[in-house]
């Protein structure tokens, strides 16, 4: 078991090490360049850095899953799962990046699009799963010692939105240099004990595959950024994260090991909320209300965050980007060591 990881783990820090500097002057040749959003201007800097950087840790994932996989006798059906549920997502991502490029601006897919997409392969995936018995209909309570049994249609149902949820909370968090890869390498470590512990060869030789690839990718992506990860990136980590939870019959602890996902998206969806709940119209110094170009009341809502995703708010107060990155980091490995105590009893 220690030589798959540290087999698996060296070898996919070399080969995304290795491809890094190839990529990146990839990606500036064909002008792959990351468009700021306008209401981010204290990014305005990093306007045009090269973007889908995420395939530098792609290919040294699949790469090694797949060789790790043939040496010890065949490709699993847990690992070969996890693999494509991640670069399907991946795919989404890059759709959504070449979108973005060919219109030379941040949107891409609509989210209806995104979400449609992720949904129909998070069902495919539980549904391959069952059917080679590596995933029965309950849900593992950490701490507990229980599980609850579900029917299977409910399961599906439940199950499914986590994954989308995960998967697009990985995304989001995807702001900051290196806080996505910061944040998702102790997750990653996380899934390599579990694994490990419980004996399931086919999560430990993916979620170290992931582990070096994040820590090979953060040597461009750590503060300032020679390139960043885009959806392409962000996507497939969110559905490697989702589907090594799912794996290991664990997606409650997602919301430990991830609970920075979890932040960052409240504090979004609670800015929206609140924004939406409190919003007025804007009246000039007469009482009247302000009509913008097209003859509409412009409309002025109230915020509990400076800005939103919740890494947005700290760098307004003040927090440098490397600050937050660790901090960030730091609560995450607090709390993947808290989650180890929550399902540990289980397999020792």
């Amino acid at each position: 078991m220690t030589t798959i990881i540290a087999v698996s783990v060296i070898a996919s820090f070399l080969i995304a090490a290795a491809i890094g500097p190839a990529l990146i002057r990839y990606l500036k040749k064909m002008h792959f360049g990351q468009k700021i959003l306008s209401y981010v201007p204290e990014h305005a800097g990093k306007q045009n850095t090269p973007t889908m950087g995420g395939f530098m840790f792609i290919i040294s994932i699949t790469i090694v899953t797949i060789a790790v996989n043939l040496v010890m006798g065949g490709v699993s059906i847990q690992s070969f799962t996890v693999l494509v549920l991640s670069l399907c997502y991946g795919v989404i991502g890059f759709i959504d990046d070449s979108t973005k490029i060919r219109k030379a601006e941040n949107e891409g897919l609509t989210s209806g699009q995104k979400f449609a997409l992720q949904l129909v392969l998070a069902v495919i995936f539980l549904s391959v799963l069952h059917m080679g018995g590596y995933l029965m209909p309950s849900l593992y309570i950490p701490f507990a010692g229980v599980s609850l049994d579900i029917p299977w249609l409910i399961y599906v149902v439940i199950a499914a939105f986590i994954m989308v949820g995960c998967n697009n909370a990985v995304n989001l968090t995807d702001g900051l240099d290196g806080l996505a890869a910061g944040v998702t390498l102790p997750v990653a470590v996380y899934f390599i004990v579990i694994g490990a512990i419980s004996g399931n060869l086919p999560v430990v030789v993916f979620a170290s595959a992931l582990a070096g690839g994040l820590a090979a990718f953060l040597i461009f992506n750590f503060n300032p950024a020679k390139v960043f990860m885009g959806d392409t990136g962000s996507l497939f980590l969110g559905g490697a994260v989702a589907g090594l939870a799912f794996a290991c019959d664990q997606p409650l602890i997602l919301v430990l090991v991830g609970l920075i996902y979890v932040i960052e998206t409240l504090s979004d969806i609670l800015q929206v909320a609140y924004y939406k709940a409190t919003k007025k119209p804007v009246l000039d110094e007469n009482g009247n209300p302000v009509r913008d170009a097209k003859g509409n009341i412009k409309m002025q809502g109230k915020r509990i965050f400076k800005k939103a995703p919740i890494h947005h708010h700290f760098q307004l107060c003040g927090w440098g980007e490397k600050k937050i990155v660790l901090v960030f980091a730091g609560i995450t490995v607090l709390m993947c060591i808290l989650a180890y105590f929550g399902v540990a009893p289980r397999y020792l």
